[in-house]
């Protein structure tokens, strides 16, 4: 309904979105923490002022905090330098541990997809036994070098600008079962700066290099919050739209994700007064546990509310990052493929580009995609490459592009009042759009086709080894009966609900 969507953009307006970014610059939102809990009674008193009906939940999880960390050469030239130590990492609780410094080329991400790929392990022809290794990379899931089988007794990674992106080395996805308890690093991890480290690895080419460090890591079970909202809809009120984002943050974490917080709160705070106009219901959920627990709160909260996920959740919407300093276009947005024409649809209507998909990333807060709910979104605008290139900028995975992701300088400078009331409108397109659409708004025969071609190419690289006709014919099943279904709507097209 044009007239209606009209009106519910109309009514979006940057103040409350604002109040809250310099509140929140205020707040280093570690996941668990009291500046976490000040920010959740920030969002919840509106809220309350607003009559939107809001639950907080405190499920116990794991999470792990950073500590600090130290890194000196040894010897008549001795030196420190500035290092960090990422969550779940092992650590030496203070105690010095020395070794020799050993060089293995490793591979900085190219790109924002890279940074969330999977490990990239360089070969390695030397003996790493009881070395500590120096490498390039962010030090994410400790990527770059096998440390289960080397033998190293720890590694840096030199991160790839001036500022060293924190970050998180569990690959567990929520906290850990006991099936996926031991997957952490065996050993410490530490991360430099590219100039510092560049030095390291440049002496230990000139000679023998013998380093001391120690780090702290607190890992534990902690109550996290989770704030769940709901503003019922008046045709389907059973049926609702998740839309989502994280609450913790690095340091004050402007960029990611408090511009996505202030988003969630204004279209709570818009679509509460339009509420007579929603069909369906709309959910909305601000997660702890993102960035030290890996996504631990939403994880929860797919396990602890699945069965309604499944039966209920029409789809669900990540919210990550909107509204950054000149993030202006909408590269690679995330969807399945089944949202492809969606989400290009919206972002053509409200800010008049074109947009690029990409096929969502075994990353963000996308936890519910086992339960087959359709995602779009997570990263919105970004900035264009020709200005990433010319700041000389390297991928990182939020802030609109802007390489303060995960460092002290994601702050209030980072968030742009007219970029984010633009994908504030965005996101209340892309939830209305799902809420009021008389059939849920998706091709799944774009779906078939998408999987149809990751079967083909499982074939291609099978060769005879294995054979996947059983597959292709249940899509070309699936395929047929689709297109009938299809053809049934255009020649009967449903009422407005």
């Amino acid at each position: 309904d044009p007239e209606v969507e009209s009106a519910i953009l109309n009514d979006v307006a940057i103040d409350e979105p604002w109040a809250l970014l310099e509140q929140f610059n205020t707040l280093t939102r570690l996941s668990g923490s009291e500046d976490e809990a000040t920010a959740v009674r920030a969002i919840t008193d509106k809220l309350s002022e607003w009559g939107v009906s809001h639950t907080v939940h405190h499920p116990v999880c794991l999470i792990s905090w950073p500590g600090p960390a130290t890194l000196r050469t040894l010897g008549s030239d001795s030196r420190s330098f500035t290092v960090k130590t990422p969550s779940f990492s092992p650590a030496t609780n203070g105690h010095e541990v020395t070794g020799e410094l050993v060089y293995v080329p490793g591979q900085q991400p190219g790109s924002m997809t890279q940074v969330f790929g999977e490990r990239r392990e360089m070969p390695v022809d030397q003996d790493l036994r009881g070395k500590i290794v120096i490498t390039e990379g962010m030090g994410m899931s400790a990527r770059s070098v096998n440390l289960h089988t080397s033998g190293v007794i720890a590694a840096i990674f030199v991160n790839p600008g001036e500022r060293i992106h924190e970050g998180i080395t569990t690959n567990s996805w929520g906290s850990p079962d006991l099936d996926s308890l031991n997957r952490t690093p065996p050993v410490p991890i530490l991360t430099i700066n590219n100039p510092d480290g560049n030095e390291l690895i440049e002496m230990v080419k000139q000679g023998k290099v013998e380093v001391a460090f120690a780090n702290e890591v607190e890992v534990g079970w902690r109550p996290i919050p989770i704030i769940v909202a709901e503003i019922e809809g008046t045709v389907e009120p059973e049926e609702f739209v998740l839309l989502h984002g994280h609450l913790d943050s690095w340091h004050v974490g402007i960029g990611d994700n408090a511009t996505g917080n202030a988003t969630l709160l204004e279209i709570a705070r818009v679509f509460q007064q339009r509420r007579d106009k929603l069909a369906r219901s709309l959910r909305l959920a601000w997660w702890s546990g993102h960035s030290h627990g890996r996504y631990a709160g939403s994880t929860w909260y797919a396990d602890e509310f699945a069965l309604d996920l499944m039966e209920h959740c029409v789809s669900h919407i990540n919210c990550d990052s909107p509204g950054c300093r000149w993030a202006t276009v909408y590269d690679n947005v995330m969807r399945v493929e089944a949202a492809g024409d969606l989400v290009s649809q919206i972002v053509m209507d409200v800010t008049g580009q074109e947009s690029t998909g990409l096929r969502p990333l075994r990353a963000g807060d996308n936890s519910f995609n086992n339960i087959g709910i359709p995602l779009y979104f997570m990263l919105s605008s970004t900035m264009p490459d020709d200005l990433r290139q010319e700041k000389g900028y390297y991928g990182v995975g939020g802030c609109g592009g802007n390489i303060a992701w995960h460092t002290e300088d994601d702050t209030l400078e980072i968030a742009d009042r007219d970029n984010l009331l633009r994908d504030i409108k965005v996101y209340a397109a892309a939830a209305l759009r799902s809420l009021n659409a008389p059939v849920h708004p998706f091709d799944y025969r774009a779906e078939v086709n998408d999987i149809r071609s990751h079967v083909e190419r499982y074939q291609a690289a099978a060769s005879d080894r294995f054979d996947f006709s059983p597959a292709l014919e249940e899509l070309d099943l699936l395929s047929r009966s689709l297109d009938r279904f299809y053809a049934a709507l255009e020649t009967n097209p449903p009422a407005r609900l």
